[in-house]
């Protein structure tokens, strides 16, 4: 499953022009692997063993490609850290008060709500999100 969407990313950069480095493929590789929306300096953090001599920067500016091409959201919740996520179909995310992690979820029922939100207020909606907020499983062990 992660080779495939691996390929299928690369495929993607191909056609939009997008040089494949080493730097890039192992970002990407690992955003997809990683299913944690880790943030820039996570990443970069992860990968700095491997390529000494890369920077924060070029871990910034290959998430940016990767944002215009559409192969990554960049999730923001009003922290100092966007969060990156390879998933880029509709979902939704549940959110750990305690540690910050983030699950995605999905429940088709919400995709009504764009058409509720344009027939009741006349908006043309272009896209929409939601968040839930919680202790995740981990947190709860460690209250008790």
């Amino acid at each position: 499953m992660a080779e495939e969407k691996l390929h299928e990313a690369i495929d993607a950069m191909k056609n939009s022009g997008v040089r494949i480095t080493p730097q890039r493929h192992a970002i990407l590789e690992h955003l997809i692997q990683s299913m944690a929306h880790p943030t820039a300096d996570e990443i970069y953090k992860s990968l700095e063993g491997k390529f000494p001599n890369m920077s924060v920067a070029t871990v910034y500016n290959n998430l940016r490609v990767f944002k215009e091409i559409g192969l990554v959201k960049e999730l923001t919740y009003g922290d100092a850290s966007s969060r990156f996520d390879c998933v880029t179909t509709d979902h939704y995310h549940i959110i750990c008060d305690d540690c910050g992690k983030i699950v995605d979820f999905h429940y088709p029922g919400l995709d009504e709500v764009e058409t509720l939100a344009e027939q009741v207020t006349g908006f043309r909606v272009g896209d929409h999100r939601m968040e839930i907020y919680g202790t995740c499983p981990g947190c709860q062990k460690e209250k008790h």
